[in-house]
């Protein structure tokens, strides 16, 4: 019971990671808010006990935010945890992309951990102790085809997490987490999309070297690890979680 009674903020909690974090952190003990545009989460929350609960909000809204935070707040007390994890993957080059489409990303991926950030820092300052964990991706450091803004946001969200780590230390500590692929219901609906949905998931687990995606619940118990004690000496460091991904550029093996 790591985080019993402490205050745990998810976003993007009503599925995927977010769910499993939330999940992960209210087994430990915590108290679970989680916010999200999608109506599913009041049902998710209430699945996994009284001291979870939901707020539907559009994290990439200031106005949104600062009300939500202060609902909670005043609800259950000082934040311990703020789990970044909202976030929208997207398809298109740069000649491809339009102008909304790049704003819509770079809102819901990069604006919304600066303006959630920026609502529970007070709070953590106060009680001299908080964790910031940005979800950001392994495509902060390898990029695939046609993904500009996506890779953008992501790779942007690391300069917030060195930020946020270097000025309000010692209280509050920031992590960022890159996963590589993950078995999520955006990783489905995508893949859902193409003509061969079977072959491209067989693609997905062999360009890991570890032969397979990550689950959402490997992701959480990272998170749960770097918001814990036991990694009270990591700050504004990226975390890959990516089985691998990146690693080798190919070529012909002789043995």
């Amino acid at each position: 019971m790591r985080f019993k009674d402490r205050l745990v903020i998810v976003t993007g909690g009503a599925k995927g990671i977010g769910l499993a974090c939330a999940r992960a952190f209210a087994l430990e003990g915590a108290k679970i808010a989680c916010l999200d545009v999608d109506v599913s989460a009041k049902s998710s929350m209430s699945l996994i006990g009284p001291m979870a609960d939901a707020w539907r909000c559009d994290v990439s809204q200031f106005n949104q935010v600062s009300a939500t935070f202060d609902d909670i707040i005043k609800r259950w007390g000082a934040v311990s945890v703020l789990i970044n994890n909202a976030g929208i993957q997207t398809y298109g080059n740069v000649l491809e992309t339009t102008e909304a489409h790049w704003d819509r990303v770079m809102n819901v991926n990069l604006k919304s951990a600066f303006l959630c950030s920026q609502a529970v820092i007070p709070s953590m300052l106060s009680q001299g102790r908080g964790v910031i964990i940005n979800m950001s991706s392994v495509q902060a450091f390898v990029s695939q085809n046609i993904v500009a803004a996506y890779t953008t946001s992501k790779t942007a969200l690391l300069g917030l997490t060195r930020s946020i780590a270097v000025d309000f230390a010692p209280e509050v500590r920031c992590i960022a987490v890159c996963p590589g692929t993950v078995d999520t219901p955006m990783l489905r609906d995508a893949i859902a999309q193409s003509a061969d949905p079977e072959t491209v998931l067989a693609e997905c687990n062999e360009m890991h070297p570890v032969m397979r995606i990550g689950t959402a619940e490997e992701i959480a118990k990272l998170c749960l690890f770097l918001a814990s004690d036991d990694a009270g000496f990591i700050t504004g460091q990226p975390i890959r979680i990516d089985g691998g991904l990146g690693l080798s550029i190919g070529g012909s093996k002789r043995g």
